[in-house]
């Protein structure tokens, strides 16, 4: 069983992948499209504006995106260590930061830094 966060998207839509790797690029933390709806990719293919389930290579492992209408969920395994969740925060951290979404958490919504703060993330990234 799988763990997610949902990121929702007040203008119905999502952002671009490439804003997301180049969100996390700056953020000294690289990620790599390895899938798109099943489908292997290379690492300097060109990325589809649509897609319902992109795998990403983080540097632990790998997370999931599942576009759900206006809501994506960051996905990764119910078993994750630490450097896994770390990532996975990261990402969807990301997700949310560039497409100016709100991460749904049980106490309620939050807003990309305000989720940053409140998790724990890879060193790279700071806090």
């Amino acid at each position: 069983m799988g763990m997610e966060h949902v990121i929702r998207f007040s203008s119905g839509g999502s952002p671009d992948l490439r804003r997301v790797m180049v969100l996390l690029a700056q953020h000294n933390f690289p990620v790599q499209v390895r899938m798109v709806d099943g489908e292997l990719t290379l690492p300097d293919e060109a990325l589809p504006e649509k897609w319902k389930e992109v795998r990403l290579g983080t540097p632990a492992s790998m997370v999931t995106l599942m576009r759900r209408g206006g809501e994506i969920a960051v996905v990764t395994w119910g078993n994750a260590d630490e450097a896994m969740q770390r990532a996975w925060n990261a990402v969807a951290w990301a997700v949310a930061t560039a497409g100016e979404g709100e991460i749904i958490r049980p106490g309620g919504p939050q807003r990309p830094d305000d989720f940053r703060a409140s998790v724990p993330f890879p060193e790279a990234l700071g806090k």
